[in-house]
């Protein structure tokens, strides 16, 4: 028993599972010591306003570079993955361009159709997060391309010390939403400098050649333009709905509502940044190297969602029966309504935390035409859930928890229909 222990714990997937997971646990751990006196320093309302800016945010980056930087991963050739870095850094210069002078002409017609008029004066950070979002996602793709996951790790601890430690540092003197909004805007680029402070100053730079020789650009834009066609537009799509809630809630119920389901899904967000995404940055590299080697995709989806469920079906859990009591001691009393929100949303966070795999396969089993057309059901969705429980139940707490329970549903959906995939295209390529 104990010699299959240790061959299982030194299997590379396991092992570079537990390297990232590791940088998170240390990132977590210091995020969850540290917020009890953030969210006392700071409150619901200025919260709010830094979970508003986020949203807005949060439905630009993902798209920063077209998604192709995720396609680096994929090529088998080094060269091509070099390309895809050339042609992801200049995509991500052109959109940084185009929101600079969007904002610049078009600022209040934006602020008046979203009604965000509370956070107007933040929208010039924009551009400086786009741009340093599409450097980030390079590295990281990179990275995870040459399996250099413990640099990824250390960055992951450094970025959590240094910017939750600015937050309350400054915050002690000046907890204004400013403060917490600028803060936040700058986490991605000082991740992105951190990063390659750490690459710099290891054995692995040694190993990066970017000539562009021999490198056709425009090629490589048309071999993987599935990724702008499709797989843009379903991260802005899903963006969109993960960022929804905290729009309308502020919108519906006003900016304490948001705060209150911005710090319950951040809490929740730990299992799934701990585990979750330690499992998708790992097991996205090996299915596609499992693709180019014809094994068979379907076993490696369903144990890597099997093992998630284990792992997260107890942590949810105890969130979900006791979320008010947990949120009211942890982060104050101010905070009780958080856990209500938290328990719903935790149903929900369950669902997605197991269904890393599953999404982490779409682009190898070449169906993210599916993944778009899911993305739009489930923001449509959304939509009609939270418009219902505000002008039906005229209650946050209901909007919240239709909320949940949908995204549930639709996760469920989302991990079957892959499995259905994934056996399709095992059958096609006659796996071994």
């Amino acid at each position: 028993m104990k010699d299959k222990i240790l061959r299982f714990i030194k299997r590379p997937f396991i092992r570079n599972v537990t390297i990232i997971a590791s940088g998170t646990a240390t990132a977590q751990v210091i995020t969850m010591l540290l917020s009890p006196i953030i969210t006392r320093l700071y409150g619901p309302e200025v919260y709010g306003l830094m979970g508003v800016f986020m949203a807005i945010v949060g439905v630009i980056v993902p798209i920063s570079a077209l998604t192709y930087p995720i396609a680096i991963v994929l090529p088998k050739s080094d060269k091509d993955a070099k390309g895809l870095i050339y042609l992801s850094l200049y995509v991500s210069v052109i959109i940084t361009i185009i929101i600079t002078f969007t904002l610049l002409f078009l600022k209040q017609p934006i602020v008046d159709l979203f009604q965000i008029k509370e956070v107007s004066s933040y929208l010039f950070l924009i551009p400086l997060v786009i741009l340093s979002s599409g450097i980030l996602q390079v590295i990281e793709q990179w990275l995870y391309r040459t399996n250099q996951f413990r640099i990824t790790a250390k960055t992951i601890f450094l970025h959590a010390l240094i910017l939750q430690g600015s937050i309350i540092g400054i915050g002690i003197f000046y907890p204004v939403a400013t403060v917490l909004i600028t803060l936040s805007a700058l986490g991605n680029g000082l991740k992105a400098i951190i990063m390659i402070l750490i690459v710099r100053n290891s054995n692995y730079k040694k190993s990066i050649n970017l000539s562009k020789k021999n490198i056709s650009i425009k090629s490589l834009a048309k071999t993987y333009n599935d990724f702008p066609i499709y797989r843009a537009p379903e991260v802005f799509l899903n963006a969109a709905s993960q960022s929804l809630p905290i729009l309308l809630l502020s919108s519906f119920f006003g900016p304490a509502s948001a705060g209150f389901y911005t710090i319950a899904k951040t809490a929740l967000g730990a299992p799934s940044q701990l585990i979750g995404k330690a499992i998708g940055d790992v097991f996205y590299p090996r299915i596609s190297q499992a693709a180019n080697k014809d094994e068979n995709l379907t076993i490696l989806i369903k144990k890597a969602t099997t093992l998630l469920f284990l792992i997260g079906i107890i942590p949810f859990g105890i969130v979900i029966i006791f979320g008010p009591w947990i949120f009211s001691f942890v982060f104050g009393e101010e905070w009780v309504v958080a856990g209500e929100y938290a328990r719903w949303i935790a149903l929900w966070s369950f669902f997605m935390f197991i269904n890393r795999p599953a999404v982490k396969s779409l682009p190898v089993l070449s169906a993210q035409a599916f993944h778009l057309t899911f993305t739009l059901i489930t923001l449509i969705t959304r939509v009609l859930v939270l418009i219902i429980g505000y002008y039906v139940f005229a209650d946050d707490i209901v909007a919240v928890a239709f909320f949940g329970v949908s995204g549930a549903l639709l996760n469920i959906f989302l991990i079957l229909k892959t499995l259905k995939i994934s056996k399709k295209y095992d059958k096609l390529n006659k796996v071994k």
